[in-house]
């Protein structure tokens, strides 16, 4: 095989599907991200509560934005998908739901279960 032979060397993300489990690690671990950002946010939150009223002010203002609210609504999913994905990683750790459709199964389950929970939670906040 040359090296100008245009075809990939091996499968890549045009060409190969990723399984869900694999999706769901990904966004387990971008969740963990945002997670540690919205925490970062909050130190703020609190620093803008101590620092008088003008100070919370602005970051109320900053809050109840339409770019805030969606911010804390990504937050919210964060915090319930990478509760209920760490779930499903702690029956892994004690060896249950391996197989291929019952890891399918915990999968479609740990999304709708955090899709539901920020929903709710919304709803009653």
């Amino acid at each position: 095989m040359s090296w100008d032979d245009k075809r990939p060397m091996s499968p890549h993300l045009q060409v190969y599907k990723l399984p869900l489990t694999a999706k769901l690690s990904i966004m387990h671990r971008g969740t963990g991200a945002a997670l540690f950002a919205g925490l970062i946010l909050m130190v703020l939150v609190l620093a803008s509560a101590a620092g008088g009223a003008d100070s919370w002010a602005s970051m109320q203002g900053f809050l109840s934005s339409w770019f805030g609210k969606l911010v804390l609504f990504g937050f919210t999913f964060a915090l319930y998908y990478h509760l209920c994905n760490g779930i499903r990683h702690l029956a892994w750790d004690i060896g249950k739901g391996f197989e291929l459709k019952e890891a399918a199964q915990s999968g479609k389950i740990v999304i709708g279960a955090s899709v539901a929970l920020t929903i709710l939670t919304w709803l009653l906040a």
